[in-house]
């Protein structure tokens, strides 16, 4: 009897043992998805991991059928689930379910897109029975119109024989020409036909019925094809490019991972574009991952014009089966050469795989938070590149790493500087063109002097009012979406919060309602205090919906569009504001973080960061590496090409450090600032953070539970626990969170800690008052 080991796409630990009959015995091999039975009625798509014939000592069920010829998971790809599910502390199920697209995990599988065809059937595919067909269908004009518009689209009859004759109205003899004449008759669509002769499908369906045409279904792709490669449309680099170039490729035969620390608008994706071709030219494949969708837009028509059917797109907002066919394709035998994608192309399988570029290596939102795995996709790029060496025979020193970023992240930095990591600095603009202008606002004295026009300062408007008479464009930068953060009665002071969470709800105007950020969950706007009765209710601070109804009245010639989650639900929202935005048919942007993630805009000379304060402020000891980062990358936005841009910070707090390190551009003073502060509070680099998080429906028993394991873990790490304690938002959907810190010094055996935190784990779950008690980790966390 062969018994496989199988991963079900469930939160549950371990893997599940079945049965194979004979019957499919020799169909079971790794990587293939099988289905099986679980409990008395359900039944899952699994994978298969392992094959043995050692009879377990429980009973065993039978697998139900195998649903692939071929394994859909390479061996590189498990290895990176196990070290995923093992580092992040994450069941692989779990994995399993993050990782392949939802046509791959349902029962009746993925369905091909497929189209209707037309085509003559067998009894009339000679002459003489074509002939006799259009003499039977004489009495039936609109069916023999059809058949006559078939035969032409077909190329059935030489062009002079024509259709019909327009200028009398009247139908000509149709001569059919022989087999041979009219040569391979090309497949036609049902639509096709039906939008040349004009017809119904009522004549159609007569016409199919009758015998003399027949239907068939045509397996179509969902992808689009990209045309052919053109290298010869790659730019030459310039002086500074092509060193640093050289310098990458010299520091790949050093180091696995290479850090390139270029300025914004230095041209790095240019490098990055002659990285690829350089791979592909030794018959290697190219992972790029990107931290927005956003940013895959434009990007894509980069990649495209040099790349054409070569690059594949992958990412959430393509539809489930483009991404299956993306998935399948990279199985076959001729596969993407390059890969563009967010964070979840990192499970897609990979060749021969040569170099995998992260770009904005910095972004937080490389970071998988709700639901599990809580992976980083910068950490499994890395993994993935050194478990594809490794499985390589013989061992290889592909595939390299390029994490590219003008504002890097302090432990990417702190790698680099200590050889960890190669460095590559590219510190001058793509053709010499200065960095911008940053001038601090002080808009503390100007609320004082009663000044402010809203969240604008005088000097903004008027800067915005400057670049939209010269023709140029502005942006807007504020990193909170709605109308306004909060609600609040302006008699008793009362604050709508959400009924299932531990936070204010947002105000959106123009849906007329108060969202909670968390849940989702919806409510309408009161219309007077349910306290005291005031109608005196108004929103209080300001979000992009707020600014983008302001700006649309202080200038009402502006064309203003607005970027946030709320306008990018779907897919052809991103690539219609990125268009509108980049051919000038808007040109004011108004957005939240996601218009700071590397977006190139040639037009655009002033750039409004409205409120530094409110991501300076944040409780979070990377508030400030993130609000530089920010604050960065939202300037070099602008004067991308031609004149020099001006970039306008708003802020009470002129004064502080990093406020004169963003005006200054000095990311080295900065990073040294920082660093000194985290080691002397032993934070990330110089520690692994772990947060333990426990969830219940009862506040009382999470707060015992959360007190009850953080004694446990204390007896193993001492002074290394700190909690528990009450999250920033301590109830969600319901839930009350406690949280525990872990400060791990850098070369503790991570094996043990990870048996420690289950060891606890399972001692509370022991205690039936903590059953129904959930506990989840993350590691690394942002």
């Amino acid at each position: 009897m062969v018994y496989v080991e199988v991963i079900l796409p469930l939160p549950l630990e371990g893997i599940f043992t079945y049965a194979a009959s004979d019957a499919l015995a020799e169909k079971v091999k790794f990587g293939v998805r099988v289905l099986v039975p679980l409990g008395k009625t359900k039944t899952y798509t699994g994978l298969v991991v392992r094959q043995h014939h050692n009879q377990p000592d429980f009973e065993v069920k039978e697998i139900l059928a195998v649903l692939d010829g071929q394994p859909i998971l390479l061996p590189t790809q498990y290895k990176l689930w196990q070290w995923m599910a093992d580092y992040y502390m994450s069941p692989l199920g779990e994995i399993f379910k993050a990782a392949l697209p939802s046509g791959l995990k349902a029962e009746d599988g993925f369905r091909p897109k497929t189209e209707t065809c037309i085509e003559l059937a067998p009894a009339f595919q000679s002459e003489q029975a074509l002939h006799i067909a259009l003499d039977m269908l004489r009495r039936a004009p609109k069916q023999q119109k059809v058949l006559e518009d078939y035969l032409y689209l077909c190329g059935v009859w030489n062009e002079e024989c024509g259709m019909r004759n327009e200028e009398r109205g009247e139908r000509r003899e149709v001569r059919v020409g022989s087999r041979e004449e009219r040569g391979e008759e090309r497949e036609i669509t049902r639509e096709e036909l039906m939008n040349e002769s004009h017809c119904t499908a009522a004549v159609m369906k007569q016409l199919v019925d009758r015998g003399i045409l027949q239907v068939y279904e045509r397996e179509v792709g969902r992808l689009n094809h990209g045309g052919e490669p053109h290298p010869e449309h790659i730019k030459p680099l310039n002086v500074a490019q092509q060193d640093a170039y050289n310098q990458i490729l010299f520091q790949m035969m050093r180091k696995n991972v290479v850090l390139l620390h270029g300025v914004t608008s230095s041209g790095k994706t240019e490098i990055y574009i002659h990285l690829i071709q350089k791979t592909i030219d030794e018959g290697r494949q190219v992972l790029y991952l990107l931290p927005e969708i956003a940013l895959t837009v434009q990007m894509m028509e980069r990649l495209r014009a040099v790349f054409g059917n070569r690059l594949g797109i992958y990412h959430s907002k393509y539809s489930d089966a483009e991404r299956v066919e993306v998935w399948q394709k990279q199985l076959s035998k001729n596969p993407y050469d390059v890969i563009l994608g967010a964070r979840s192309a990192v499970f897609l399988p990979f060749q021969r795989l040569g170099l995998v570029i992260v770009d904005e290596e910095h972004e937080t939102s490389f970071k998988q938070q709700d639901p599990m795995p809580r992976y980083h996709a910068r950490s499994a790029a890395i993994m993935l590149a050194e478990l594809s060496r490794s499985q390589q025979i013989p061992s290889s020193t592909y595939p390299k790493v390029l994490l590219g970023t003008a504002t890097p992240s302090m432990e990417s930095y702190y790698n680099a500087q200590h050889g960890k990591y190669g460095l590559v600095e590219l510190k001058t603009r793509y053709q010499d063109i200065a960095l911008p202008e940053v001038e601090v606002v002080d808009v503390k004295d100007l609320y004082r002097r009663k000044m402010m026009s809203g969240p604008f300062s005088p000097r903004l408007l008027g800067a915005v009012r400057e670049a939209l008479a010269a023709g140029k464009q502005a942006i807007l930068f504020q990193n909170r979406r709605g109308f306004a953060p909060m609600v609040e009665c302006k008699v008793c002071g009362w604050v709508p919060h959400c009924q299932n969470c531990d936070v204010s709800l947002t105000l959106h105007k123009n849906l007329n309602q108060l969202t909670c950020h968390y849940c989702g969950y919806t409510y309408t706007v009161p219309t007077e205090c349910p306290c005291c009765g005031s109608t005196e209710l108004r929103g209080k601070g300001y979000g992009t919906e707020k600014i983008e109804d302001y700006i649309r009245d202080v200038f009402p010639e502006a064309r203003v569009a607005r970027m946030d989650l709320d306008t990018t639900r779907t897919r052809n929202a991103y690539e219609r504001l990125i268009g509108d935005f980049s051919s000038g048919r808007t040109n004011v942007l108004i957005g939240t973080q996601m218009i700071s993630k590397g977006l190139d805009f040639d037009r655009v000379s002033v750039v409004g960061i409205l409120d530094a304060d409110s991501m300076l402020n944040y409780p979070d000891f990377r508030a400030y590496e993130q609000a530089f980062t920010m604050m960065s990358q939202v300037a070099g936005r602008a004067g991308r090409k031609g004149q020099r841009g001006l970039v306008l910070l708003q802020t009470k707090n002129k004064e502080l450090p990093v406020i004169q390190q963003v005006v200054a551009n000095d990311f080295s003073a900065f990073y040294q600032d920082m660093l000194e502060e985290r080691r002397m509070f032993n934070y990330p680099p110089f520690c692994h953070l772990v947060y333990v998080y426990l969830r219940h429906r009862y506040e009382d028993v999470v707060d015992s539970g959360a007190v009850y394991m953080g004694g446990l873990l204390r007896r193993w790490f001492g002074k290394r626990v700190l909690g528990p304690d009450k999250p920033a938002v301590a109830k969600v959907k319901t839930l009350h969170i406690r949280k525990i810190v872990l400060k791990l010094e850098n070369g503790i055996d991570q094996n043990k800690v990870r048996a420690f935190l289950r060891q606890a784990e399972k001692s509370v779950m022991e205690e039936k008052r903590y059953a129904s008690l959930q506990v989840y980790y993350d590691v690394d966390p942002l």
